[in-house]
This record gives C-alpha cells, sequence and structure tokens, in this order.
C-alpha cells in the first residue's frame, strides 16, 4: 500500500463532488456510508426509495463486508490473522485473498518495490514525523526497509496458502477501494438497474448508465478551485492525490504518498487521476500503484489500456495530460467553485 495516512480520520474532499458547487443537481436516491475510513455514497438517479434501496443496500454491505474481510486492524480479520499464522508456516486462505495477494505481488514486481504491502514498519515513522513536524532519522528508514520486503511473502497457488520467510505483516488496503468497484461493476451488470448510478468511495468514482458524468480535480493548491474535468459518458474514475493530506515538515510540503522503494515520499507530486470506461476485473490498476512508477511509465503503461485517460499534476502544479486516442472522455480546464 502507498497510500499511507499521516492523519487517520479522512475528510470528505471537494474532490469528491460529481457537479461543481452552484449546480443544480439532478434528483436522485442517495445513501452515505463511512467504509476503510473514507465516505461511500450510492447515488440512483431518477428512482424511489425503493428502487434506490434495492441498489444501494447490497453495494455498501458488499463493501462493508470487504472492509472486514481484509481490514489491517481488526484481529479477526483474515489479513490479521494471516499476518499472526504465517512467519514459518504454511496458511490456508480463500480464492478471493489468494487473487489480491497474487496481484499485490504483482504490482510489486511492476513498480521495481515501490508499491509494496509490506510497508507496516513505515507506518509510525511518517505519522511521528507529521506529528513533530521534524523529519525522521535516515537509520530509522533504513531499518524499516530492512524489514519489509514483498519478496518475503512466498505463495503456493496450487494449494492457495501462503508463509512470509521473514517476520513481515501484509495490507493490501492499496487495492482495496479499486477491488470494491470491480465487484460493484460485476454487481450493477448483473442488477441491470434502469437508472443511472454514480458510485463514491473516498476519492473515487464509478458511473453506470449513460448521463453526461463528470468528475472535478480540484487544485491541489486552491482547494476554492476545480484545476481541471473530466467529461464521460460512463466510466470509472481513480484517484491519488499526494496534496489531499499533505503534512508540512520543517516548512517543505511532503506528499503522504510514499514511495515504498526508498522509504520516503514521492517527489514532485501531487495527484493523478485516471479516467477507464470501464473497470476489468483481471487488469484493474489502482492509481497509488500508477503514481509510485512515475508520470512516463505510468503514461506508458495507460497507453496499453483501451479509452484510458489520466491527468498528472507535479508538485509545482503543472499538469501532464494523456488521453487515449479510443477514450471517450474529454478534459476540460479549471473552474471556480465559489
Amino acid at each position: 500500500m502507498t497510500r499511507t495516512a499521516f492523519k487517520l480520520p479522512l475528510i470528505f474532499s471537494l474532490a469528491l463532488l460529481a457537479s461543481g458547487c452552484g449546480e443544480k443537481e439532478d434528483p436522485a436516491y442517495k445513501q452515505t456510508a463511512v467504509v476503510m475510513s473514507v465516505p461511500a455514497e450510492v447515488r440512483v438517479y431518477g428512482a424511489d426509495d425503493a428502487a434506490g434501496k434495492a441498489i444501494a443496500d447490497p453495494i455498501l454491505a458488499e463493501w462493508n463486508r470487504i472492509s472486514g474481510d481484509f481490514n489491517f486492524t481488526d484481529p479477526s480479520s483474515l489479513t490479521s490473522v494471516v499476518n499472526a499464522k504465517a512467519y514459518g508456516e504454511w496458511v490456508k486462505i480463500n480464492d478471493e485473498f489468494l487473487w489480491l495477494l497474487m496481484l499485490s505481488l504483482d504490482y510489486y514486481r511492476l513498480t521495481d518495490g515501490a508499491f509494496d504491502i509490506t510497508f507496516a514498519p513505515l507506518w509510525p515513522i511518517w505519522k511521528e514525523a507529521a506529528s513533530t513536524k521534524k523529519m525522521p532519522a535516515k537509520e530509522e528508514i533504513f531499518k524499516a526497509l530492512s524489514n519489509m520486503g514483498s519478496n518475503q511473502v512466498q505463495v503456493d497457488p496450487e494449494r492457495k496458502m501462503v508463509r512470509f520467510l521473514k517476520p513481515v505483516q501484509i495490507n493490501m488496503g492499496g487495492i482495496l477501494r479499486g477491488y470494491c468497484f470491480v465487484r460493484a461493476a460485476r454487481m450493477l451488470k448483473k442488477m441491470a438497474p434502469a437508472y443511472p448510478v454514480e458510485l463514491r468511495l473516498g476519492s473515487n468514482m464509478l458511473a453506470y448508465g449513460k448521463k453526461n458524468w463528470h468528475y472535478d480535480v480540484v487544485d491541489p493548491f486552491d482547494e476554492k478551485k476545480v484545476f481541471g474535468r473530466f467529461v464521460f459518458d460512463e466510466g470509472v474514475v481513480m484517484s491519488s492525490s499526494g496534496r489531499e493530506h499533505f503534512v508540512q515538515i520543517e516548512g517543505k510540503l511532503y506528499s503522504h504518498i510514499l514511495d515504498l522503494k526508498t522509504g520516503y515520499p514521492l517527489d514532485n507530486f501531487s495527484s493523478l487521476v485516471v479516467y477507464s470506461p470501464r473497470l476489468e476485473s483481471d487488469t484493474f490498476l489502482a492509481s497509488a500503484v500508477l503514481a509510485v512508477m512515475g508520470r512516463e511509465k505510468a503514461f506508458g503503461l495507460l497507453s496499453k489500456t483501451k479509452g484510458a485517460a489520466a491527468v498528472w499534476i507535479d508538485g509545482s502544479g503543472k499538469e501532464s495530460l494523456f488521453i487515449n486516442a479510443a477514450s471517450g472522455t474529454r478534459w476540460e480546464k479549471e473552474k471556480k467553485l465559489f
């Protein structure tokens, strides 16, 4: 997981709004919750309470199940059971856990270790740095890195078992929000609702059904201003914002997204927002994975994804835009919220 939160309570960012302030919203059934410590919302446009509830209830229930099953801090979760037993012995896991684990390890290899689900030793170091506003000692970072490494996680896919070669701890939170959308997309396909449906989980959005959808990207340096907007017919938007929960240490702003190969916050990075016309269950790329790859590699990988688009905003606020020739979205630049 690369999105290591320095401040545990996460706020409902302006970037989550489906429409800019002052714009009239279409009538919709709305249900909200908190899942994985971030705001979750289901909107079913044009539906009455009964029809909207029939769609929202099972989706939010599934998201809560995923959160509970794979929660790093809940001692009864599947993740906690594996973390407690897997050092030195094989532990049986189910198909779902195996799929998520194998995907996480693929991302580790794809990013040359910059995305690493064994990041636990770094968490308290940067929380302390954010609290004291002092940079951690290099020795602390090096020690934490020596106790990490997804290459220490051994998987036997045939037997559906996992063990750790060192006493590492795994936390797959960096891909769970994307996985929630995978599950929701399957559920919506099966439900085939007659209404457009909008799903929000943190700063991520899934838009189902034909509608004039848009996703506002708030300026990372001015929350009263929309930096730009993706406009599209249908699809998924995944976001990683280093400025959304930035910290100031010794007078300098740092992204809260860590490069787990170095142990330090991503340099020269503000945010990455990625659009895809669909969410394929076997190929989805978490935006945090793309962020730690760097702009050029991320855009190169997205060029192989049909219909993809993305905007990268660097540490100075300069944008780089990528839109695949087959993409059905367009990028509109900036507008004031107030």
